[in-house]
């Protein structure tokens, strides 16, 4: 039977992932590509580093976001006599959406060692959400997808899901604790590759962990990344890791195959009574 305690001391009850750069799409193409792909049916010229910046945001504020930025709205302007206003982000967003349900299982492809990770969390009895900045319509699409693949979790959010919004707000990480009947928010784990979705563990009250290498922050391909020097892998690392825990997250690793590490030191402090 439950106890309440003033300061809990057990085990790790969920983990709360996010999807693209997380779980699936290492480097996190799906948004940025579909994003930039976007705003080229409306004549405007997105970079791949301008796309990422608002990454982790709920798609319409995104790109809501994208167009307020310095050269995209300079751009948009020239164009259109005009910034960007509110219903040009809807045009924009109803010209994303079918893109990004067309093209979200061509990116989304298991991140090397989620798939056991997954498996290892489910055997110790931890419960496994999700949400992404996915409006639910994609993520109908890809969690099918997923699940093919290996991936599954024991629920998933979409940032339309609920009413308040997404992130960086703390409302679909806790619906993640609502629905899988978790009985102590400082026993959560939410990671994400995001600083929108690290804000968002935080404000839950749950413990963060960051992904550096397989995220948005570097965004590349796991082949890119191999290609890539070392010196210059490390430098790309060391930047994410900064932003990241710039951004409040407790622990930041490479990937989601180096997540263990991360769950046991916060279960060592959790034992000590410690809370996020």
């Amino acid at each position: 039977m439950y106890r309440y305690t003033r300061h809990y001391q057990g085990p790790i009850e969920a983990v709360i992932f996010d999807w693209a750069g997380t779980l699936v799409d290492f480097g996190s193409f799906a948004p940025t590509q579909v994003l930039i792909d976007a705003f080229a049916g409306f004549g405007i010229e997105v970079s791949l580093a301008e796309a990422r910046l608002p990454m982790g945001l709920a798609k319409w504020d995104h790109i809501a976001a994208l167009g307020r930025q310095a050269g995209v709205a300079q751009r948009w302007q020239a164009k259109f006599g005009r910034a960007i206003s509110r219903d040009d982000v809807d045009a924009l967003y109803a010209a994303f959406m079918p893109l990004q349900i067309a093209k979200v299982g061509q990116y989304s492809r298991p991140i090397p060692g989620a798939i056991e990770l997954l498996a290892a969390l489910r055997a110790r009895g931890v419960k496994i959400g999700s949400c992404s900045g996915y409006p639910r319509a994609v993520m109908d699409r890809l969690l099918p997808f997923a699940a093919e693949q290996g991936i599954a979790p024991d629920h998933a959010v979409a940032t339309d899901d609920l009413k308040p919004g997404g992130r960086p707000g703390p409302w679909m990480a806790l619906a993640n604790v609502i629905e899988l009947g978790v009985q102590e928010v400082a026993a959560c784990v939410k990671v994400d590759d995001t600083v929108p979705g690290i804000a968002e563990g935080l404000a839950a009250g749950m413990w963060t962990v960051g992904l550096s290498l397989s995220g948005n922050e570097v965004g590349l391909s796991l082949d890119e990344l191999q290609a890539t020097p070392v010196a210059e892998r490390e430098a790309l690392k060391a930047r994410a890791e900064a932003k990241l825990y710039a951004a409040g997250a407790h622990y930041v690793v490479d990937t989601i195959a180096e997540l263990p590490q991360a769950l046991a030191a916060i279960e060592q402090r959790l034992a000590r009574g410690e809370r996020p």
